[in-house]
């Protein structure tokens, strides 16, 4: 059997999805099309919902965490923090850490919103947002995510997590965000992390002041002072009017 059938035949067998079809090389020219079409509809449907949604703080993490686990715990209460800052917490909108902050906000009379993500297993809707919008597509996702959020908290996660952090310290790295808080909860869980980063440093891969860009802490307090420090000194939010002819409800 040639390589070219042997990988159409791997290909009947994987079980498919929007994404794995439009990442598995080149389609026609008709379907490439309808794919950025609905990458353009996704993008203009997350900016009309999250337009209004007042400055946020997005918390990364784990969606494997249940109800008991200390992280869960620890994010809820992250979550009610949020709220008391006057500001809008924001989630990858699953179970776990998600879920915990979406609920800590949602429990304490704060705005709590998900950006849920289309997912074969772990990712489904939790009930303790005010605002949820479902995408299909990662790199969607994590733009708006990015966008409307004045801070990130990064609790401990696997490769979902890792990816959401790294990406958020790449664009602090090169300017494309600026002043953004970013805060790393979990100094145990992440000590192999912060070992890597003196690595690179001696390496010359990244530069020593980088490591300025995270705060790693355990405490909540600390966590919630920094953001505050950052959030009062460097941001102003505008209040942004709603336009009839975009049919946007008061």
């Amino acid at each position: 059997m040639s390589i070219k059938n042997t990988q159409k035949a791997t290909r009947r067998i994987i079980p498919s999805t929007n994404e794995y079809y439009h990442l598995e090389g080149p389609k026609p020219r008709i379907n490439e099309l309808g794919f950025a079409v609905k990458i353009f509809i996704q993008f203009i449907k997350g900016f009309r919902t999250l337009h209004f949604i007042g400055p946020c703080i997005t918390v990364f993490g784990s969606a494997r965490f249940k109800e008991d686990h200390p992280y869960y715990i620890q994010s809820r209460e992250i979550g009610k923090r949020i709220a008391a800052l006057g500001l809008t917490t924001m989630t990858g909108g699953g179970p776990g850490v998600m879920e915990a902050a979406n609920r800590g906000a949602f429990e304490s009379g704060g705005k709590s919103v998900g950006c849920n993500i289309k997912l074969p297993f772990e990712q489904s809707p939790n009930p303790y947002t005010n605002v949820s919008i479902t995408f299909d597509y990662f790199f969607i996702r994590k733009v708006l995510m990015v966008k409307y959020s004045y801070a990130f908290i990064i609790m401990p996660g696997g490769f979902g997590t890792l990816d959401e952090f790294f990406e958020t310290l790449t664009l602090a790295q090169t300017k494309v965000i600026n002043d953004f808080p970013i805060v790393v909860m979990g100094s145990a869980y992440f000590q192999p992390f912060k070992e890597w980063l003196e690595d690179m440093i001696a390496s010359g891969t990244i530069a020593p002041e980088d490591k300025k860009f995270v705060l790693f802490t355990d405490s909540i307090d600390e966590a919630m002072e920094h953001i505050a420090k950052y959030v009062n000194k460097h941001y102003t939010v505008k209040p942004r009017k709603r336009l009839w002819w975009l049919f946007e409800k008061v």
